[in-house]
């Protein structure tokens, strides 16, 4: 490999690993509350992540000026869609009451803030549809209160 090659190796890891450093939690949220796991007990949201990333990673020369965060959104969005994480049970986050769909429309477009008309881009649905699930997701939401996680009631000491 020429030194050419190996300073833009260097350059493009010193780019990705900056963008992730910033990016990452954000996304490793995003994935969590699209796989409805609780946090801190994410090894789902985490394995969806790092697949995006990575795909990110192999696109990173090609991305010429497009956002790479953007990029990775979508991926981790698609790969949720075709459901590989789908092999493991939602264990008490705070969407778990919602279908998949419903979850990612929903953070699409809450927690990401993605427009209506490009959710509908990117899970190939018609905008209506798009629509009509996030207002059933809502109401889903808002009709009763998320139950409380379980926990260990401490006795006091006399």
């Amino acid at each position: 490999m020429s030194e050419r090659q190996t300073g833009q190796g260097r350059r493009r890891a010193r780019e990705f690993e900056a963008f992730v450093a910033g990016a990452a939690p954000r996304l490793l949220h995003a994935a969590t509350l699209l796989t409805a796991e609780p946090p801190g007990a994410n090894p789902h949201a985490e394995q969806l992540l790092t697949a995006a990333l990575a795909h990110t990673y192999a696109q990173w020369d090609r991305l010429r000026g497009e956002d790479p965060y953007d990029r990775t959104r979508q991926e981790l969005a698609a790969r949720f869609a075709r459901g590989a994480w789908r092999h493991h049970r939602v264990r008490g986050g705070v969407l778990e009451r919602l279908t998949p769909q419903e979850r990612l429309i929903l953070v699409l477009r809450l927690y990401e803030g993605v427009a209506e008309e490009q959710t509908a881009a990117l899970i190939g649905l018609p905008v209506e549809r798009v629509r009509a699930i996030f207002t059933r997701a809502v109401r889903r939401l808002c009709a009763s209160p998320p139950t409380p996680p379980p926990h260990t009631q401490v006795q006091a000491a006399s």
